[in-house]
């Protein structure tokens, strides 16, 4: 009988979260700006991880070498990529966002292979093709290319944080496969990241605009939200390869997208989008069959 493995299923449900992140957080930026949103998200899930320590992460397991990894994680991920995905959000909106943050994969299969030697089999590649294929074209908006000169500058920012998602990823792997524990590894990242968000925010107060109270609570829904990606992101990756959650996870355009053509209302469904939906899900199960 066929079933879905655990770690595909965790990654489906961290893709569901992150891409329900996106939609919380461009709520929350509507009536403030990158860093604020960041400054409340990140240390709200922060706080969870650490009334829920004592019940998830065992000291008598502790490893020294994994939590320095984590820690050096945590530096940029989630800190760096929230501030820098929300600073695109901001800019470009949460479709072209997320189109361009579907190749994070190609970036975390690339260093996973160049640093931690995974193997790449041709389906799992050519799934990951597919994903980042349906991706870009579940996100295509007509004038794209027109106005691509205008935003070369604006398109830094999902570039970065596509390149910094995928980095994070395999540098996790490498700390799961020494400390396999998600929840000590989304705490101590969310920690170093707390402390980052804090520091930027302190170094740069000038020209924010505070959150409304609605506001306020978007970015604390959307904490919670990425929170939860992120233990399910890891649990995935402590059981499998990057190459095979990583092409998963970049899939949460498509939850996005639907998102926001049924809430924020900033979204209409047009042919290619159906199309790329039907690539990215085609492209996921073909990757769930795959196996080792």
């Amino acid at each position: 009988m066929a079933y879905i493995e655990t770690p595909i299923l965790l990654a489906i449900l961290g893709t569901i979260c992150f891409g329900a992140g996106m939609i919380s957080s461009r709520l929350g930026l509507r009536d403030a700006d990158a860093r604020t949103g960041a400054a409340i998200s990140v240390p709200t899930a922060t706080l969870l991880f650490v009334i829920s320590a004592p019940f998830t992460v065992d000291a008598a397991t502790f490893n020294l070498d994994a939590a320095l990894i984590f820690a050096a994680v945590g530096l940029f991920y989630p800190a760096m990529v929230t501030l820098v995905t929300f600073r695109s959000n901001e800019l470009l909106g949460p479709t072209v966002t997320s189109a361009i943050s579907g190749t994070a994969p190609l970036f975390a299969i690339l260093a996973a292979a160049l640093l931690l030697g995974e193997q790449v089999p041709a389906q799992v590649a050519i799934a990951a093709l597919g994903v980042a294929a349906g991706v870009a074209l579940l996100s295509w908006q007509p004038g794209m290319l027109v106005n691509a000169p205008a935003n070369t500058r604006a398109l830094l920012w999902p570039v970065g944080g596509a390149l910094l998602r995928g980095l994070a990823q395999t540098g996790a792997k490498a700390g799961l496969l020494i400390w396999a524990n998600p929840f000590a590894a989304s705490l101590i990242g969310y920690l170093v990241s707390s402390a980052a968000v804090f520091g930027t925010a302190h170094l740069r107060s000038g020209g924010r605009r505070q959150a409304s109270a609605a506001g306020k609570r978007w970015f604390i829904a959307t904490g919670l939200i990425n929170g939860a990606a992120m233990v399910l992101m890891y649990g995935a990756l402590a059981q499998a390869p990057v190459s095979t959650v990583a092409p998963i996870i970049a899939a949460y355009p498509l939850v996005t997208v639907l998102g926001s053509t049924l809430f924020l209302r900033d979204e209409k469904l047009r042919p290619q989008m159906v199309c790329g939906a039907i690539i990215t899900v085609l492209a996921i199960a073909w990757l769930a069959t795959y196996r080792q």
